[in-house]
This record gives C-alpha cells, sequence and structure tokens, in this order.
C-alpha cells in the first residue's frame, strides 16, 4: 500500500500524525487567523492525489505550490523538514517538541510560523511543527510536505464534496448545512471528534480522522474487545507513517457499523495499543464518506453527511 495506505494517528488530545506520533506543546499554541474572501468560503479545490481518498489540495507557503493533507486526526499542522530549507525560512519559535514515529524513536523539533493561502482564504499566523515526515512527503509516498491538522481545523469548517474529489474551507459564522445532509452524534475528545461505531457488535469510540484512508482501524485492545482476536485468518499490511513505514495485521470484520450505515466483510487495519495519554481506541476514516458530501464543524463539534444510496455495502 502506497498512496492508499492508512495513515495510524497516535490520537486525539496528545496529538497525533502518523503511526506513533505524539506532539506535546509546552506553551500555549495560538490559533491562527483567517481572511474569508466575500462570501465567506475559499472556493473548491479539487483533490491533489487522484488515487487516494484523503483530501489533499494545493495551497501556497513563500509564493511556492505545495500539496498539502487536511487531516482532523492531526491535532497540530506540520511541515516537513526539507520543505523548511527549500523555503529557505529561518525565523522560528521557540517550541520545544518530541514526536514517537517509526520503531519509537524520537525526532525532536521546532516550529515555524507561516502564512498560507488556500484558493481565495488567506490564512496568517499558522504555527506549524516542523518534523521529518518521511513517505508523508515524498512523491513516491503520499507527496503533502504540509499537513493542516486541528489548529485550523477548529477555526473553519471543511467541507467535502467526495463524489466530485473536491474540498473547502467555509467560514463557520456565516455557514448553513445543506438540507440534503443529516446529523451524525459525535464527541470532543481534545480537539478531536469522536463517534461510536460497532465491529461485530461492540460498541467502540473512533476518531474522526480524514488523513486515514480506510473504513476503520482499530487498537490491539479494540480489535481484542470485539472479539476480531479470535484465530481467523490474518494478512500484512503497510502504512505510511512518521518517518517511514510501518507493519500492520489486517484482519476481516464481519459487520462496522456507523450511524444508520452499514458496511460487511471490512478489512480492519489492528496497530499496537501505546502507553502514550489519550491514544485512540479506534479511526473512522474516509472510505466510511466514499462519495458522499460531508461537512466536518470541528470548533462547534458537528458533523453533517448525506445518506448513502445503499445502506447495506458488502
Amino acid at each position: 500500500m502506497r498512496r492508499r495506505s492508512f495513515l495510524i494517528r497516535a490520537g486525539a488530545a496528545a496529538a497525533a500524525i502518523g503511526g506513533g506520533l505524539w506532539l506535546k506543546d509546552h506553551v500555549i499554541w495560538r490559533r491562527p487567523g483567517l481572511i474569508f474572501p466575500e462570501g465567506g468560503t475559499s472556493g473548491w479545490s479539487p483533490f491533489v492525489v487522484h488515487d487516494a481518498t484523503t483530501p489533499t489540495v494545493r495551497v501556497r507557503i513563500a509564493g511556492r505550490e505545495v500539496t498539502a493533507l487536511i487531516d482532523s486526526g492531526a491535532q497540530y499542522s506540520v511541515i516537513d523538514r526539507a520543505l523548511v530549507e527549500a523555503l529557505g525560512l529561518t525565523t522560528f519559535f521557540d517550541m520545544p517538541l518530541v514526536a514517537y514515529g517509526v520503531g519509537g524513536q524520537p525526532q525532536v523539533g521546532r516550529g515555524v510560523t507561516l502564512d498560507v493561502t488556500i484558493g481565495s482564504l488567506a490564512v496568517t499566523g499558522l504555527r506549524t511543527a516542523i518534523l521529518d515526515l518521511g513517505p508523508l512527503a515524498d512523491e513516491a509516498g503520499l507527496g503533502a510536505p504540509l499537513v493542516l491538522g486541528q489548529d485550523l481545523l477548529s477555526e473553519a469548517v471543511l467541507d467535502l464534496d467526495l463524489k466530485r474529489r473536491r474540498a473547502r474551507f467555509v467560514d463557520p459564522d456565516g455557514f448553513v448545512v445543506s438540507s440534503v445532509l443529516r446529523p451524525v452524534p459525535v464527541k470532543p475528545s481534545g480537539t478531536a471528534l469522536t463517534a461510536e461505531v460497532t465491529v461485530e457488535g461492540a460498541v467502540i469510540s473512533a476518531v474522526i480522522d480524514t488523513g486515514f484512508s480506510s473504513l476503520i482501524a482499530l487498537s490491539q485492545g479494540a480489535a481484542e474487545a470485539a472479539g476480531l482476536l479470535d484465530g481467523r485468518p490474518e494478512t500484512a499490511g503497510a502504512s505510511i507513517v512518521l518517518g517511514g513505514m510501518a507493519k500492520a495485521r489486517v484482519i476481516e470484520a464481519r459487520t462496522v457499523t456507523f450511524g444508520d450505515d452499514l458496511w460487511r466483510s471490512v478489512r480492519t487495519p489492528v496497530f499496537a495499543d501505546s502507553p502514550l495519554p489519550n491514544y485512540p481506541d479506534a479511526l473512522l476514516g474516509m472510505a466510511a464518506f466514499e462519495d458522499r458530501e460531508v461537512t466536518l464543524d470541528l470548533g462547534r463539534g458537528r458533523l453533517h453527511v448525506s445518506p448513502m444510496m445503499d445502506l447495506t455495502v458488502g
């Protein structure tokens, strides 16, 4: 798996981007400023990576266009160290960061404040962690050296049209939810949103993760609680994570439900448990919203989704 590989998050309030990544801030992480044009929207941006289910859009930084991954599973926005060097950025802020990635090896990074343009939206003062993103940034992987996380998503509504494969940011003050969308019950978990899913009848809280391409991934503990570790066949999988690739177990779940929707025979990545705080039990990814319209209002804790034509998949 490459561009369609799942991107495991280390989760929710402790922050996550890529499998096993933990970002912990030591001072207040200031909110970015958003300047919307008249009409209150960035305008639609087509997905850059056409064979990936995760939303990637073109943005402009320091006069250069780059690809950004929109990732509701990442607490902070992150920029690849190589891109910082290529842009010639030299002004950094003093904020110690510790990130644990592949093999548990830590990265210690700094931060840089960016002004970013997304379509017609101007984002000022986006405080962004500088880390080695590995295949996340490489063209052989996802090719996205910038990750737009919950710090930005908390300030705007993310509107996704997955049938047309496009995204836009909308001013939350003037945003009106389309009448064709239905609300989905969600709860805040730190700066993330979680929703209840069932896996073979077991109720599990899953982080809504636009940076994760598959339907669902479970921690080993959650997989055991759902009865998936009962000796049924497993296959080996791999995921793009911070700094490289990580192996995973893939086990078929007979049924998965989310809201009113049901899927059968779901290939489910299972990732190792972690002692890190607020590590998620599960991730709910973009395959849950395939060919649908989605609005994610992280700041107000709301999720709206268009209904499936056929509620039974599999």
